[in-house]
């Protein structure tokens, strides 16, 4: 059966006084819930033209609140207490209009007025009711805490005991403490087959290997949610086994992967490895059953400098924690400054594969944006003016960021930092930075019929964290200037992967009452147990198909916002990654912190 995460408002009926902590522990053991009247609803319509699509786990009381429904005949809404006919709220739909990414015919539903809490369902003539959604004003804690759970699920080198686990327990794998240094990676100091260490860390996605450059914007983005919004993180409670030390368990969790990227570093230069892998990918099995050799492979200046960004950044994060962690801080901003030191040496040293491996690459041929990142980070951590002068900013733009293209997090953090920054810094032209990329989204969401700033070209591998980056973007001009524009924008964006889309999906697994359900994701499929493990993202829909030779299932659509198949062979539009993960806890604490109470 599948795991459905009951909305907020009918989660605190059922389990009025367990924590949240409690429940994270057990939120593999829920039961369905009944939704035989939507579903019926559904299946029995004779004049339904499509489905409405609304955020399915619901709205901060005070946040915008829209849905997308099709382009039938009626010309309005109404809202309803969930489950019946009591009508709380009616409004005129919008104009319809058709969406090139999906090519749907659609309205648009704004009952952004209501603000009571409670549970509801939205009515169109024509049209099979909607899921039932909250508004609350924790609607989004669960979902948060279970965003960051999942890296504690998709830990390297530590066995997931059930007090913390449930019934995702499983055994220790890849301890990593006798690791290979591949010949690609050899140096007079450490040669090919030089044994090392390499424990902890993060999964990188559905496969078992890790990877420092996706582990540099994933860790990045985790721990600027921290510096932004530590109210969010200081009282939460993860159920993780470092919980109830004195360390808020979103920074325990980012620590894990820490102290892994600290032994990527080749302590005789400075340089950092790229990647710890296996030669092939592993089959559908769990952890602890994948015993194949691993290896350190090449040192590359994309990973050493996304190392150093990430060091320079987590030296000042935990800088106020020297009394729990002694010389941690000075430790990770010492080895931010060897690398940097590396890199300009070794300023072009290019991902290349070796012959014999074959897992994935992350390979950067362009690192001005990688030098202007660890820039940027350097010089707010150590406010020496030559990292600014390093940075050449009048030289590098703003951008979305993925793995590949981390030019916007160095504006994300001097924007954040701006008021600690030294004379040299141009405060003029760090938030023109951001308002001007913000712009050019805000332009796109006040277009979009589906009112997303996600445009068919921004359907790339991994479209969702696409999605969930353009709303880290906007909150930056948000935090900026105040605009509700920003906010708003944000909002439709996280809208749009729990279920305002053209799937009518949840990409969240265990969040939504459709909600992803077979990720590719080896310890979700090879486990045993029906449901996903809960708080992962999709990576989301995009026409690429890269798989379709590989899967039995057939996708439902060529377009690109209907290209999704939730099948676990599905790798290019079903797996999971902590790049993707990593801005779902990034919005979702954001939008808790930020939208107005």
């Amino acid at each position: 059966m599948p795991f459905i995460f009951f909305a907020p408002a009918r989660l605190a009926r059922i389990i009025a006084a367990i924590s949240l902590s409690s429940f994270l522990v057990a939120c593999g053991n829920s039961s369905d819930s009944d939704n035989s009247s939507s579903i019926s609803a559904a299946a029995n319509s004779g004049t339904n033209t499509g489905l409405i699509k609304i955020n399915q786990l619901g709205f901060l009381p005070e946040s915008a609140k829209l849905a997308v429904v099709p382009g039938v005949a009626a010309s309005s809404f109404t809202l309803l207490k969930a489950g019946s006919d009591t009508e709380v709220f009616s409004g005129a739909l919008s104009v319809a209009a058709i969406w090139d990414a999906s090519g749907e015919n659609v309205k648009l539903a704004d009952f952004s007025s209501v603000k009571t809490p409670g549970d509801y369902q939205l009515r169109v003539e024509g049209v099979a009711d909607s899921h039932i959604f909250s508004i609350a004003p924790d609607v989004y804690s669960a979902l948060n805490a279970a965003s960051i759970k999942a890296f504690y699920f998709n830990r390297s080198g530590i066995e997931l005991l059930p007090e913390f686990a449930g019934k995702f327990a499983r055994p220790l794998g890849h301890p990593d403490t006798n690791v290979l240094i591949h010949p690609s990676a050899a140096s007079d100091a450490r040669p090919a087959g030089t044994l090392v260490a390499s424990p902890k860390g993060w999964y990188d996605a559905g496969d078992y290997n890790k990877y420092i450059v996706n582990s540099g914007i994933s860790t990045y983005t985790l721990l600027a949610a921290y510096e932004h919004f530590p109210e969010i993180f200081n009282n939460q409670n993860l159920v993780i086994p470092e919980s109830g030390n004195a360390l808020p368990d979103l920074l325990d969790e980012a620590l894990w992967n820490l102290e892994w990227m600290l032994t990527m570093q080749d302590p005789n230069d400075g340089g950092v490895y790229h990647k710890l892998t296996n030669k092939n990918f592993d089959g559908t099995v769990m952890p602890h059953q994948a015993t194949s050799e691993r290896y350190l492979v090449q040192k590359t200046t994309a990973a050493t400098l996304d190392f150093a960004a990430v060091m320079a950044v987590a030296s000042r994060v935990f800088a106020p924690y020297e009394t729990q962690l002694p010389g941690l801080s000075a430790k990770m901003l010492a080895a931010a400054e060897s690398a940097w030191a590396w890199a300009n040496t070794n300023p072009a040293v290019i991902y290349q594969q070796p012959a014999d491996v074959f897992t994935g690459q992350y390979g950067d041929k362009t690192l001005a944006d990688e030098f202007a990142w660890a820039a940027a980070e350097l010089y707010i951590s150590t406010q020496k003016e030559g990292y600014y002068t390093a940075l050449k900013p009048t030289n590098v733009f703003n951008s979305v960021p993925s793995w590949g293209d981390v030019h916007g997090l160095a504006w994300v953090s001097l924007a954040h930092h701006r008021n600690k920054l030294t004379s040299v810094a141009d405060q003029a032209l760090i938030a023109n930075r951001i308002n001007t990329l913000a712009d050019k989204l805000i332009a796109a969401w006040l277009v979009s019929p589906y009112k997303v700033s996600m445009e068919s070209n921004n359907f790339v591998w991994g479209s969702n964290s696409t999605a969930l980056n353009q709303a880290m973007m906007l909150l930056q001009a948000y935090r900026l200037n105040g605009k509700r524009e920003y906010l708003d924008a944000s909002q439709s964006l996280l809208d749009y992967v729990l279920g305002r889309n053209a799937t009518d999906t949840s990409f969240v697994t265990g969040f939504g009452e459709r909600s992803t359900l077979h990720p590719h994701h080896r310890p979700s499929e090879a486990d045993g147990i029906p449901e996903p493990i809960p708080g992962f993202i999709a990576g989301g829909p995009q026409p690429g198909q890269q798989d379709k030779s590989d899967c039995q299932a057939v996708y439902p659509s060529n377009l690109a916002a209907k290209s999704y198949l939730d099948n676990y062979c599905s790798y290019a539009s079903n797996e999971i990654a902590i790049n993707w993960n990593a801005p779902l806890v990034y919005v979702s604490a954001a939008l808790q912190a930020l939208t107005p109470k």
